[in-house]
């Protein structure tokens, strides 16, 4: 009987440390796309910075709305997300928490008009393509409100964002809001068109980040940690002089560019480094901080009838991954 016992208890042990490694084994599951200041994930993948930190990932290449519809429909465990499209996804029920900021856009997303067309203030009466009420829409609307104008003195076309510059091209809208490099097709698919407003105009409205479901932060937490750390290898790999050309080969590949031409593709969308999150994460009004852009984007985006819950914007942000990071 003891004996029995004894093979019992043994076997009730391999059985639990067989679950426990396949729990191990389970990698998170990360979906990124084209935008410039997400693809340093393809450094970190590339560069084996995800198995020297010791963390099990599987990143999962989308477009960026796709992305979105599979991380609001449970497919994944993060995604590289604007903070407004995580405010939008919060407000219809799907909880996400920053492990980090990613970049904030500083020029990258733009509003491309056909030629004739100089200004914001020159499509009053216009139609503009748009994949609404994505983070497109929010830059959108900023630019009209900074010309004096509002959505019902234009015209909003709806169309997914890599089709926008073959619309504008044909001529169905006047101007297309799009992000890099999309941007970059549609100023160089119709001859005389020009970016006649970019986020460069207002730092800090677009913060990007790695948005993970509250489950996954909770049951994972230091497997975070290590996420983090490997995306701040990578930034530092792609900052190194003398790895610099090397990141840039990697990025510019993902996204069938040259490595030149992702160069100017990233400076538009400036990567944040470890320094950056700390300084970024502080609770303080202004755009310098996360919380008071999220805070005036909540403002702004529900005055525009985007969505109508007020979100608690604090709850977005405090995944404590940063602090643990610095420990």
């Amino acid at each position: 009987m003891r004996r029995q016992l004894k093979i019992a208890i043994a076997a009730l042990a391999l059985m639990l440390l067989a679950l426990t490694n396949v729990a191990k084994a389970e990698p998170l599951r990360i979906g990124y796309s084209d935008w410039p200041g997400f693809v340093p994930f393809e450094v970190a993948l590339k560069k084996g910075f995800f198995e020297e930190v010791g963390v099990d990932v599987e990143m999962v290449w989308f477009e960026y709305g796709p992305s979105i519809d599979a991380f609001a429909a449970g497919q994944l465990d993060a995604v590289t997300i604007a903070v407004f499209d995580a405010l939008v996804l919060g407000s219809s029920g799907v909880p996400s928490r920053a492990a980090f900021l990613t970049d904030y856009s500083n020029g990258n997303e733009m509003i491309v008009a056909r030629p004739g067309i100089d200004s914001m203030a020159d499509l009053k009466g216009k139609k503009i393509g748009v994949e609404t009420n994505l983070v497109e829409h929010l830059v959108l609307l900023k630019a009209l409100e900074l010309a004096g104008l509002t959505a019902d003195d234009v015209e909003l076309v709806h169309g997914a964002t890599g089709e926008l510059p073959r619309v504008l091209a044909s001529g169905q809208v006047d101007a297309v809001a799009v992000w890099y490099p999309v941007g970059g097709q549609a100023l160089a698919e119709v001859p005389g068109s020009k970016a006649v407003f970019t986020t460069r105009e207002v730092p800090g409205l677009v913060f990007d980040a790695l948005m993970v479901t509250p489950q996954s932060l909770a049951s994972r937490r230091e497997d975070w940690v290590k996420v983090a750390r490997a995306w701040f290898m990578g930034l530092d790999f792609i900052r190194d002089p003398a790895t610099k050309d090397e990141a840039m080969q990697i990025m510019g590949a993902r996204v069938n560019l040259t490595p030149e031409q992702f160069e100017e593709n990233l400076v538009g969308s400036d990567p944040l480094s470890l320094e950056d999150n700390v300084k970024h994460f502080r609770d303080a009004e202004g755009f310098e901080s996360v919380y008071g852009s999220a805070r005036h984007v909540d403002e702004f985006v529900r005055a525009q009838g985007l969505y109508s819950d007020p979100q608690d914007v604090s709850t977005y942000f405090d995944s404590n991954v940063i602090p643990d990071l610095l420990k």
